[in-house]
């Protein structure tokens, strides 16, 4: 029954992928809409987790206010996947045209001196986009993921990001030296980007967040020492079409690793306080839940 279900699925993104991006863009924003609210009236475990995290994120929300709050985060997660199923039919100039940047220059002076740069960021809005404009301006990026199954939707999501412009590492199941490999493009002047707002080794370290305890991944700031690479923390969120990516500044090495993914989580705080409807986070997160 699970390779059934691993294969229903695995052919339900084979079809996603050649059906949507054929659609015309209001009619799938209009289906895409549609199945949110969907999800959300349905109000299952995703959703209820959803709702959770962002109780945390807003702890002053009335139930109005956090149940309109949910519905607008599944509609920017349905988003997500829609804009997913079309990036590779966007043109250059789509690519680059529907994102504004704040903080820009914090990027552009960190990988121009030449010792490549590490940005953290967590799962807000669209990140594929933003790998994808960080290509088109100059910037290819290197990044990892996490090992889907089965292996065929897996070897999807590769050449769906490769097709974007990035080089991607699988984060378990291979060979190769993953800390290595991308330690090695750092010190060549490379961009190295990795969604770290959720701990999937279970070797992450302790942070604060929200004034919540939780676990983050220590792999940017680990990098970050081993290879004296930068690492800028950055957040995204949606304004109508255009995607919007703000830089955030550099986390300096002091107090060491653990020290350090404490201040990229305070800087991914700032940003998803800002605009919570756009934090995908529908798994647990919190340790104290």
């Amino acid at each position: 029954m699970e390779a059934l279900r691993q294969r229903a699925v695995d052919l339900a993104f084979a079809l996603a992928w050649t059906v949507v991006r054929r659609l015309p863009e209001r009619t799938v924003t209009w289906l895409f809409r549609r199945a949110a609210d969907r999800t959300y009236r349905s109000n299952g475990r995703g959703v209820q987790r959803l709702r959770s995290n962002l109780a945390v994120v807003r702890p002053d929300a009335t139930p109005a206010e956090l149940d309109a709050m949910t519905q607008a985060g599944m509609r920017s997660y349905l988003r997500y996947w829609q804009e997913a199923f079309r990036l590779p039919d966007w043109t250059d100039e789509q690519i680059v045209g529907r994102v504004r940047t704040v903080n820009e220059k914090l990027l552009r002076d960190a990988h121009a001196a030449g010792k490549g740069v590490i940005c953290g960021l967590p799962h807000l809005a669209n990140y594929d986009h933003a790998g994808a404009w960080a290509g088109r301006t100059g910037m290819p990026v290197w990044t990892v993921a996490e090992r889907l199954k089965p292996e065929s939707l897996f070897d999807r999501f590769i050449a769906y990001r490769k097709k974007l412009g990035m080089e991607v590492l699988p984060l378990t199941g291979s060979d190769e030296d993953v800390t290595a490999v991308l330690a090695e493009q750092l010190r060549a002047g490379q961009f190295v980007c990795l969604v770290a707002d959720r701990d999937l080794s279970e070797r992450g370290v302790p942070v604060t967040f929200f004034g919540r305890p939780s676990r983050m991944p220590v792999g940017p700031a680990a990098l970050s020492l081993k290879t004296g690479a930068p690492l800028i923390p950055a957040t995204l969120h949606f304004d109508g079409p255009d995607l919007v990516i703000t830089f955030h500044d550099p986390v300096g090495p002091e107090g060491g690793a653990a020290a350090m993914t404490q201040r990229c989580a305070d800087a991914y705080a700032r940003g998803i306080a800002a605009h919570p409807e756009d934090w995908h986070m529908l798994q647990r997160i919190f340790l104290d839940d």
